[in-house]
């Protein structure tokens, strides 16, 4: 038997409601599809249970636990809200992505019909984001923070952008493509930002002429923002820096209808966090009606990576199981949140998917 050892912090708000029915559906389908599959998850306090037990809303002892696993699920957090001299603020998703190197977000976006500007399936893209530099002011520097004030009426950012960091992110763009449409394209603001996304266009450009069949091209990101809403059936896989990326993907979950529709894995070399693009929604939190599919489907590509980082095809089959189970109850509308018109809540949401994995493994 195979045992993977996954680390789970439940979040903030809503993030216990949704990471706990993640946990309904994955304890679901090892019961009942992969006996020969044991999923030892192990809790982790991050966010405010971190604070309150351990001064921290990323404790030590929690990136310990992390370390001995496989992956990581990532309930939302109350980010900004935590308070002063928090070692683990002001991000700690964004400590972690840092510490594990996990330079790539993925945020895949498909329409089912539930934003009726784009019928069912006609959408279906995947935004890959560059995940620990850029303008991000908490992990872009060695020591300290990339944000600061020379005077007191002078705030400044760094912005960092590497050869490295482009070379990989634009390297996995391009291998998420090529089981999709091959085509790649690079967004970027090189006419302003000349060096620094001057640099990233350049890379891909290289990197680009290693793929001959491919179609890459490219888009400034003020134009991108106008044509994702008008045209997103043209796009295919977009690579972009890390701002721009957080930015054009919650775009794109407009486009499916719900931020509750989109899931996102942050991943590594050695390690991968599943993590829903949404956030803690605590004007929601203890009501019921938290929408957990992001959650679900973030779990489900946390289960892709590592079945192709195992050559596992049991977690493989795991992930596609998840997938098609989630879009089928959406496709047939049953029991849907508020947040997609309907009047379920996240309790029927689970349930009908721990249903639907029967069919999908007919």
């Amino acid at each position: 038997m195979s045992i993977y050892r996954i680390a789970v912090a439940e979040g903030d708000s809503i993030g216990p409601e949704i990471v706990r029915a993640s946990m309904e559906v994955l304890n679901s389908l090892q019961d009942a599809f992969l006996n020969d599959i044991k999923l030892d998850f192990k809790e982790v306090e991050v966010g405010w249970k971190g604070i309150k037990s351990q001064g921290s809303s990323l404790p030590d002892e929690s990136v310990k636990r992390m370390e001995a696993s496989d992956g990581l699920i990532l309930g939302p957090l109350d980010v900004g809200r935590y308070p002063a001299g928090d070692p683990g603020g002001p991000s700690p998703s964004g400590k972690i992505r840092k510490h594990f190197d996990l330079f790539a977000n993925i945020r895949p976006t498909v329409s089912y019909g539930i934003n009726k500007n784009y019928p069912n399936g006609e959408v279906n893209l995947v935004i890959v984001r560059e995940n620990t530099e850029g303008f991000y002011a908490d992990r872009n520097m060695f020591m300290g923070s990339g944000e600061f004030m020379p005077t007191n009426d002078v705030a400044m950012a760094v912005r960092v952008v590497t050869r490295k960091g482009s070379q990989r992110i634009i390297r996995e763009a391009f291998k998420i493509a090529a089981s999709r449409m091959q085509h790649v394209t690079a967004v970027h603001k090189a006419n302003v930002l000349k060096i620094s996304d001057g640099l990233f266009l350049q890379v891909f450009k290289e990197i680009s002429e290693e793929f001959h069949s491919f179609k890459a091209d490219d888009k400034i990101v003020d134009a991108m923002a106008f044509d994702l809403l008008l045209n997103p059936q043209k796009y295919d896989v977009i690579v972009t820096t890390n701002m721009f990326g957080d930015i054009l993907s919650d775009e794109a979950a407009g486009i499916a209808g719900s931020l509750g529709l989109a899931p996102s894995l942050n991943s590594g070399d050695n390690f991968a966090m599943a993590q829903a693009v949404h956030g803690s929604a605590p004007d929601i939190a203890g009501k019921g009606i938290a929408n957990p599919i992001a959650e679900i489907l973030s779990c489900g590509m946390l289960f892709q990576w590592l079945g192709n980082r195992h050559n596992d095809s049991r977690l493989l089959k795991m992930s596609h199981m998840i997938d098609e189970a989630t879009r089928k109850l959406i496709i047939k509308r049953e029991n849907l949140t508020p947040d997609l018109g309907g009047k379920g809540n996240t309790e029927s949401i689970t349930k009908g998917i721990i249903n639907k994995l029967t069919e999908v493994n007919k």
